[in-house]
Parts: structure tokens; sequence; C-alpha cells
């Protein structure tokens, strides 16, 4: 018997044979074709540019082609393109170590390189049940699981998907082959830090840690809590013992006003991830930040003792280099008071729309603005509406929302900020 003729034959035709994320491809509508980008824009195969509003998933925090990034590419790549980081190392990696290590508060603190922010949290969620295992006698532990919190987002790998909201995310398909873990409301009052620390204390010998986005759940869609509620969740870790994980693969470098957003609440996370904004927009990197504190037990005469992680193409060569030039424009050039200038025009602009009928709230923090809608937004007539504007927005369900690159003109902003306000006035034919 042909098993390949009694295959089910395939009853669709598509232009290219390439799966496109996040997208029912069946009735999905057709993808632009982006031909090139420069600074803010995108410029299109039929010759029309975009403004971009959204910086290609938060991450092109310096827009798009930045000269000293490309510099730093290329040299690299002419170079040294890549060595394995196993029992090898380079300048450009311990570089780009040393500079971030102190983005955690304390001393003694160690850098893991990864390739995307989904492995960076998979590498945080190993360091912290292994750093329990690794203080038992036997190497052992109870403390497996993990706080996450309603709405969360932090990856699509299994253990990522693990800690995002089993009910109400993207991954809820896959309710029932991910380990449970303990999902909560974020603590914003009195009452409910009392209910969260009720809980951890009744569950402290099976936690390895929390893990939160600070400041904004930006996948879940744009979704908002206070520094006092990152406050309250780190009171509480620290009197039962539990680690707290930051994820600011999408809120770091500048995005919510402040390098990270945990620092806005002056709270200590013993480990840190970063990713997304971390290479400017041009190679997938990403590090995950422990203290000496969560790395001590690893460093040990034990084998086994040892974290048993490590990516294929992790500290990649030319993508630390990115890295390393994208930190340099950091410290060189005003990206900070940028964002500070992307707010206050997103809070003037967006804010007054909170008055309108089919809007539920506005929020606008650093160089983030979100219109969430009273209901679902059709994201592919949304889409369509925009391009025609000339603007490249793509909502998350009930949100039209705004992050755009921190070095965006007042006129490129405005007109985007345009854009959304169109959008919303005419909400019943989005």
């Amino acid at each position: 018997m042909n098993r390949d003729s009694d295959a089910p034959k395939p009853e669709f035709r598509l232009p290219h044979s390439l799966w496109r994320p996040y997208c029912q491809m069946k009735t999905a509508s057709p993808p632009i074709e982006v031909e090139s980008t420069n600074g803010v824009t995108l410029r299109l195969k039929d010759g029309r540019e975009l403004i971009d509003g959204i910086s290609s998933w938060w991450t092109a925090c310096h827009g798009y082609n930045h000269p000293k990034i490309v510099e730093a590419i290329v040299s690299q790549a002419q170079t040294m393109p890549h060595v394995m980081l196993g029992g090898i190392v380079h300048d450009q990696a311990i570089r780009l170590a040393d500079r971030l290590a102190p983005c955690l508060e304390g001393d003694g603190n160690r850098v893991f390189l990864s390739d995307s922010g989904s492995v960076a949290v998979e590498v945080a969620m190993k360091m912290a049940m292994q750093h329990w295992a690794n203080r038992s006698p036997n190497g052992k532990t109870s403390r497996n699981k993990f706080v996450s919190f309603q709405n969360a987002y932090h990856g699509d790998t299994t253990g990522a998907m693990s800690v995002c909201d089993p009910d109400d995310s993207m991954h809820a398909n896959f309710k029932g082959f991910l380990l449970d873990q303990f999902p909560q409301p974020i603590p914003e009052t009195d009452e409910q830090e009392a209910s969260f620390d009720l809980f951890v204390e009744q569950r402290k010998d099976q936690l390895a840690a929390v893990i939160i986005e600070p400041l904004i759940q930006m996948a879940a869609g744009m979704r908002f809590h206070s520094a006092s509620a990152l406050q309250r969740i780190e009171r509480v870790c620290r009197k039962h013992d539990v680690l707290l994980i930051a994820d600011e693969v999408a809120t770091g470098f500048g995005r919510t006003g402040t390098m990270f957003g945990y620092q806005q609440a002056e709270i200590a996370p013993d480990i840190m991830c970063v990713g997304k904004g971390l290479t400017g927009c041009s190679v997938g990197l990403a590090a995950t930040i422990a203290t000496a504190k969560v790395y001590v037990p690893f460093h040990s005469e034990r084998w086994e003792a040892a974290l048993m992680h490590g990516p294929t193409f992790m500290g990649n060569p030319i993508a630390c280099a990115a890295a390393n030039a994208s930190l340099d424009l950091f410290e060189t050039e005003p990206r900070l008071e940028q964002v500070a200038a992307i707010e206050r025009t997103l809070r003037d602009r967006l804010e007054p729309l909170a008055e309108c009928d089919d809007v539920n709230s506005v929020h606008c923090l650093g160089a983030v603005g979100a219109v969430r809608m009273k209901d679902e937004v059709n994201v592919s007539k949304a889409v369509s509406g925009f391009v025609e504007q000339g603007v490249w927005i793509r909502p998350i369900r009930d949100t039209i929302y705004l992050a755009p690159a921190f070095t965006i003109s007042h006129a490129q902003l405005g007109k985007l900020c345009d854009s959304v306000v169109q959008s919303v006035s005419r909400v019943g034919a989005v």
C-alpha cells in the first residue's frame, strides 16, 4: 500500500509555504508585504509607506536600521559570526553580560544569554526551581510551582505557557498538557494583598517563585497595574522566602518610562528576563539575569548543581554586538527623554477618548498608549483601515494601542494618534 497516496490531500492553495504566527490561515487576510524599513516607517512592495505604531512587537526602540547597530552587526559578521559558548567565550558576550548584570540591584549578579524572551523565561523558571533543589542536602525539592497572575502572558514555549493565564489566553487550548501553576489576581488593595499573602503562606513549601511583567501585561492586551501592586507582591515574597521573577522582556529598555519597569516600584527582583528591545530590533537575543543570592547554590563542586541549559546560538556574537550597540545608544542618545515626550503626547491625545461611549478605559505610560474598547475589535477590518491611513497599528483583542519607536517625530506620532482617534470614532465600522 502506498501510504502517501492514501494521505489526505490539502484543499487549500496559498501563494507561499510560510505558516504565519497567531492567525487562522484559512480566514486571515493576506499579509502585507514589506520591502524595507527605515527610521519608523515600513516601505511596502507596492511603494506605499506606513508609520509603524507598534515598533515590530515593541522591539524597535531606536527605530529601524539605526546606523550604529547596522555597523556593529556588519563588523562582527565579518570578524566572527558565531562560535558556541560551551567552553568558548568572546568579548561581545563578556562585555554585554558585564553591562546587563548591574540592571538588578546588588553585586555578583550573573547573566545567562539565550535567543528569545520565551526561552529567557524558561531559564528563569529552571533557575528558580533548581535554586531550591541545590540548597537541599539531597538535591531535591518540593518547591517546583510558580505563582503567576490573571491575564499573564510570558511566552509560547511549554514552561512559559504554563505561567500564562490558563483560561483567557491564546494558550487555553493546551490546558491539561501544561504543568498546573497558581494564577492569582494582581493585589491592588490591602484586602487583595491579605488574600495573596494567605495564598502564598499556605503553599510556600511548593513555590519556587512568583513571576510578573512589571506595570504592563503587554501581550495580554496592554493591561496596566500600579507600582504599589508590585510592592505588595514583593512584600509577600520576602515574608515567605519566595523568589520574585520580573519578566521585563516587553517592558524593559525604556518602554515604561524607566529603563526597567520594576524600578518605578523600587523593588528588587531576584531574577529578571529581558529581550525584545535588547538588540534594537535587529537580531534575536534575550537574557536572564540572576542575583548573587540565586546564583550561589549553583556555584558548587557538584556537577549536578550546574544549570543544564544551553541554546545552540546563545551568546551569538552578532546579536551581542547589536545589543552592545543598542546599549551604547541608550547611554549617548536621549531615549528616556524621548519616551517622556511620547507619554505626554499620548496622554494629551488619547486620554480624552475615555469619554467615548464605546471606550472602556484609556491608559498611557511611557511609550505605550492603550484604548480598551467595550467590545472586541475586528482586527482585520481595523488593520485595513489603519493601512489606508498610512499607519501600521494592529489591535489586540479589545485594545487599540500604540507602542512606537522612541525616535519617532512629533508629527509622525501625531498621525498615529489621529488614526486611533478616527478609528475609535467610527468603531461601529471597525
